[in-house]
């Protein structure tokens, strides 16, 4: 029967494309929507109804995420919206398999390795609206925050918001929802992370070897790709991301393309550059003082601005 109505929809496009093209986009329109529709699973639309009653009427809520580490840190709003009135408990599960490809990611073919959420976990721990953090294990979950992963629709809208629509709590991303302390020695640099992934062609950052107090502070991989376009520039390997992210508090100004610093940056809303992605642009600066560049006129512009200050 799907066979015969597959056939019998082809013949009905070919027609329209011939005889009447605006009738054949609308009939095309109709055949998406209806896909779309039938990948929205009765299941799923249970999950998400169950999660809005939990977050109703529990008092203390444990959630699960599964990585990349800037996909955790940007559901961090709405965990602090709900943690207003419950107890919010975050449970790392590590090690889970990512199905697609990121090049050269530190983690590799997994999401969150048990030395990346070692890592993570003093800042994460540092958060007062997160009562307990650890590693998931077995653990029963209220709000599967790895739920974003199956919604039916296009993610390419700001990272923060996929959360919005697994919870149901939406909340003001132009405020800070991270909290570090200052760094005790390293302040007032231009903090700079670049990775391989999500990078815009139209870029390029030499430039910025003319400008002083250029720290880099992602992997030394990427610190060495870079400073051949910016010899004066500056490695520094925080101890673990508590210390990453208090540097970036106490930076003059951050620049990076979409990153897990990003993430960070955006957290703690410092003056903040973002390189955007021109592929994939999940993510775009809200609230403070941050602005993204595509392209090379408009990035050395505002880059003076930001130092200048």
């Amino acid at each position: 029967m799907k066979t015969k109505t597959v056939v019998s929809n082809e013949i009905i496009k070919f027609v329209l494309r011939v005889f009447n093209k605006q009738g054949y986009f609308r009939f095309k329109n109709k055949l998406r929507l209806e896909e779309k529709k039938a990948e929205l699973e009765e299941d799923f639309v249970e999950d998400l109804k169950n999660i809005t009653f939990l977050i109703k009427t529990k008092k203390v809520l444990n959630f699960k995420h599964s990585g990349h580490l800037g996909d955790l840190i940007y559901a961090l709003p709405v965990i602090k919206e709900i943690a207003k009135d419950k107890k919010c408990n975050l449970f790392v599960n590590i090690n889970q398999e990512f199905k697609g490809y990121y090049h050269k990611h530190p983690a590799g073919k997994v999401m969150i390795t048990e030395r990346i959420y070692n890592m993570l976990f003093p800042l994460l721990d540092y958060q007062n609206y997160l009562n307990e953090v650890s590693i998931y294990n077995g653990e029963v979950i209220d709000v599967d925050l790895d739920l974003f992963r199956k919604l039916p629709i296009s993610l390419q809208f700001n990272s923060s918001r996929w959360y919005f629509h697994v919870t149901g709590i939406q909340t003001d991303l132009s405020v800070p929802f991270i909290d570090v302390p200052e760094h005790p020695s390293i302040k007032n640099k231009v903090i700079v992370i670049k990775t391989q992934r999500a990078t815009n062609p139209f870029l390029d950052y030499s430039f910025i070897k003319k400008y002083k107090e250029i720290l880099f502070v992602g992997t030394k991989q990427e610190y060495n790709d870079l400073k051949s376009d910016i010899p004066n520039l500056e490695f520094h390997d925080s101890k673990d991301f508590l210390e990453l992210a208090q540097i970036i508090k106490s930076c003059k100004f951050y620049l990076s393309n979409q990153t897990f610093g990003y993430a960070l940056a955006e957290g703690l809303k410092v003056n903040r550059i973002l390189e955007a992605n021109p592929e994939f642009p999940v993510i775009s600066p809200i609230g403070g003082e941050g602005k993204d560049v595509y392209f090379q006129h408009n990035f050395e512009s505002v880059f003076e601005e930001f130092y200048n200050k």
